[in-house]
This record gives C-alpha cells, structure tokens and sequence, in this order.
C-alpha cells in the first residue's frame, strides 16, 4: 500500500533561508509534491529526506527508519546554522496519511 505523507516544519532553529515558518507544509502524494502556494520545496531538505521517504510512504514504520514511532517521524535539514553558516536548520514532522480510494 502506498501512503500520503504530510511534511510539515514543526520548529525553525535560527534563519531559513527558503523562508519555511512553522505550521508550513507540503504533502507528498505518491511519487508527486503538492504544496501550497506560499512554501517553496528546498532542496537541501527534500534531498535529505529523500531516501526515508519513499519506505515511509511504502509503509515502513518510523521506528525501523530510526526517525521516530508507527506514523509519525522527524528530519531535519542539514543546514546546522551560527556560528557554522548564517542560516538554520528546520525540524520537518512527516506523518503517514492513509490514500483515499478512488471510486
């Protein structure tokens, strides 16, 4: 069974320079990205997610990826911020979403 999975900043520690605020998300939608108008796709983060999210959305628990429990996990940027460069990182929650069937 393929999963939706809702990507959402949870917490911004110093400066990102993509402009993500806490509560932005976008949702990966099979093998697509929706997103709302207002938040752009970084980069550095989705590469950084990249390799957990497709077993996530394929049904592989957080808890085996090493990133959290059942549905529910966490990543972050690898932008590590002051004093190391002048951005931050951001703390993403990825939640597994059942797909709706189409009729």
């Amino acid at each position: 069974m393929l999963y939706d999975v809702r990507i959402e900043v949870e917490e911004v520690r110093g400066h990102c320079a993509a402009g993500y605020r806490e509560g932005d998300f976008f949702i990966l939608r099979g093998f697509y990205i929706e997103r709302k108008d207002c938040v752009r796709i970084c980069l550095h983060a989705l590469t950084a997610m990249a390799t957990l999210l497709s077993p996530f959305s394929h049904g592989v628990p957080a808890d085996q990826l090493g990133i959290g429990e059942g549905d529910i996990g966490r990543v972050q940027c690898p932008d590590p911020g002051p004093p190391l460069t002048c951005g931050g990182t951001v703390v993403f929650r990825l939640t597994r979403l059942k797909r709706e069937s189409k009729s």
